[in-house]
């Protein structure tokens, strides 16, 4: 064999065998002590990039998990005062039916009554300003989607959180056809003739009935009056008129044609124009127009802006008499304007761009609590309630009814926010999070038993390749031996 002392080329192999067993061994040591199988880019550069994505996003939800938890306190907080309110509209519509029973009360009762009511008008509106979360306020209409016309008989009624911001000028409402309420009106005056002789008058209105028969003796004002008792104390949503020569028109108090009614007389064209045939009134008509040049759907003298349109869930009430052409160019006299103010709650329960939900808050000042109720007695909203007089107390409880309605739909809304929106979308967050942090652990984690076991070889290999490294750097010396 050839004896060299130059290169030994068995002592550089074992030293390049210790250097590669001795990292291998470093790497199970940080492996064992890091508990990862990726601790940089190296150990896995396609692994890393993904388990790397999948910690953003399980940070993601987690945050996400917050942000719902914090909704959920808003909501409930939001609803706790809402609460309150309707608990102060109880009583005040309570106050309007004791207020209504004129026969029993006294000026000083009323008056009592009407301080009473004033204090729980004051109350609402010092929750409606102190109702927060945070800073932020949640009744004043802030935290919501409002607006309001502009125009004669133009009236905002509501808008949703996909409802858009208007310019400042507002949204162009234009109207092709008003809504009208179902009508009927006779041709033939009512003559005490008639009431003398028992003339028999039906009508008949969601599902009640009232039948009356005049009375000989009566005149023809007190059978009139009598008729109109009837359709009252019966509950029929039908409003009587009688002209000065006696001739009777009865109309549906909604307006559409989804609101009908029949009629029947014994004497021909006094209601229906056949005798003791009944006959149904006149179909009313839904208004038929448009918000900013949007496709909108009119029911009764309600328009509604279309789902996908930038009115979506926008709704106004017109009682005005403008009419704009069908064909009408964008310069056409239009019925007026609707600005809308968009300031509903949004919140990001997602760990990616645009997962959000959107939810907005009413408005429970009192001058914006029942608006748009017809009555007798002029009243725009809940702060000019006046209950001393019977029919103030009697218009009053509509407007009540109404403010009711309102806030206890909001109530339904947020109440279905949380249950359906955030608190499922809680629970599968925390799951996601958990799914996706144990898929995570499957691409990053070390396998601490193989590790062991790596360990375990690498050592006795370090130890190997430096004793043979040693054996290697013996081998020059037997050269030696040839100089003896």
């Amino acid at each position: 064999m050839a004896l060299r002392i130059n290169h030994n080329i068995s002592a550089m192999t074992g030293h390049r065998n210790l250097a590669i067993n001795d990292r291998l061994l470093g790497k199970s040591l940080e492996k064992l002590s890091s508990g990862m199988k990726i601790n940089r880019a190296a150990d896995g550069p396609a692994s890393l990039i993904i388990s790397e994505q999948m910690r953003a996003q399980v940070a993601g939800l987690n945050q996400a998990v917050d942000n719902a938890e914090t909704a959920i306190g808003m909501v409930q907080t939001t609803e706790s005062a809402l609460t309150e309110v309707t608990n102060l509209l109880t009583g005040m519509r309570q106050l309007a039916i004791h207020a209504a029973n004129e026969g029993a009360n006294d000026a000083n009762m009323l008056e009592a009554d009407q301080l009473e009511l004033d204090n729980s008008l004051n109350t609402i509106d010092r929750l409606t300003r102190s109702a927060s979360f945070g800073v932020k306020r949640l009744l004043d209409g802030s935290q919501g989607a409002n607006g309001v016309g502009m125009g004669e008989g133009l009236e905002f009624i509501s808008a949703d959180p996909a409802t858009r911001s208007s310019p400042v000028e507002g949204y162009a409402v234009k109207v092709q056809q008003l809504g009208s309420r179902t009508e009927v009106s006779g041709t033939t005056a009512l003559t005490q003739e008639m009431v003398d002789n028992g003339e028999e008058l039906t009508i008949t209105e969601g599902g009640r009935t009232v039948s009356y028969r005049s009375q000989k003796g009566d005149t023809v004002s007190q059978s009139l009056g009598k008729l109109r008792n009837e359709i009252k104390e019966n509950g029929l949503q039908v409003d009587m008129f009688v002209s000065e020569d006696n001739i009777l028109t009865l109309r549906h108090k909604e307006y559409g044609r989804d609101h009908s009614f029949a009629v029947s007389s014994a004497s021909a064209g006094v209601l229906s124009s056949e005798s003791r045939v009944m006959q149904a009134a006149v179909e009313g008509k839904d208004i038929i127009g448009t918000i900013a040049g949007e496709v909108a759907y009119g029911q009764g003298n309600i328009l509604t802006g279309a789902a996908g349109t930038k009115v979506e869930g926008l709704k106004i009430r017109y009682n005005g008499n403008k009419i704009t052409a069908a064909d009408a160019d964008d310069s056409a006299e239009r019925a007026g304007n609707v600005a809308v103010y968009q300031n509903s709650l949004q919140f990001q329960v997602g760990a990616n761009v645009g997962q959000t939900v959107t939810v907005s808050l009413v408005n429970t000042n009192t001058r914006v609590l029942g608006r748009g109720v017809e009555n007798n007695s002029g009243y725009r909203s809940l702060r000019d309630l006046d209950i001393r007089n019977g029919q103030g107390a009697e218009d009053a409880q509509r407007l009540i009814d109404k403010s009711i309605d309102e806030v206890n739909v909001t109530r339904a809304q947020l109440g279905a926010f949380q249950k359906n929106t955030l608190e499922s979308n809680l629970r599968q967050l925390r799951i996601g999070a958990e799914e996706l942090t144990s898929a995570e652990s499957v691409i990053r984690d070390a396998d601490m038993a193989k590790e062991v076991a790596d360990y375990t070889r690498n050592s006795i290999m370090v130890q190997s390749s430096t004793a043979m490294l040693a054996q290697a750097n013996q081998t020059p010396r037997t050269v030696l031996r040839l100089l003896d």
